[in-house]
């Protein structure tokens, strides 16, 4: 079955996961729920700790502070979910409440 990569980007909070409303996270709990409602499954699934903590290793090997690409929204979090195709993976990024950012889906190359 397909794999699609389902990024999360959103505004960098000055409290990380801590300054995130209840009702955002409670909204975020309850998406496993309804992703295997839609006959999907959810691969792996990861949270990204502060930008302050990335590097970049550029051409030729000099290392940066910071994320490669600069904006303000920053990628919090991804998932991976395999179903059995890109609608229903864009309609499982849907399900993602948005605070200030957006919601990326990406299919996977397979094996």
């Amino acid at each position: 079955m397909p794999q699609y990569a389902i990024l999360i980007y959103e505004k960098e909070l000055p409290g990380g996961v801590a300054d995130i409303p209840p009702e955002v996270m409670e909204a975020n709990l309850r998406v496993g729920e309804q992703i295997e409602a839609m006959g999907a499954r959810v691969v792996h699934e990861q949270g990204l700790q502060p930008v302050a903590r990335t590097r970049t290793i550029h051409k030729g090997g000099l290392v940066t502070d910071g994320p490669f690409l600069e904006s303000k929204e920053v990628i919090a979090g991804f998932f991976v979910v395999e179903t059995e195709d890109f609608d229903t993976a864009v309609a499982i990024g849907k399900l993602l409440p948005i605070m200030d950012g957006a919601v990326e889906v990406r299919p996977l190359f397979e094996p």
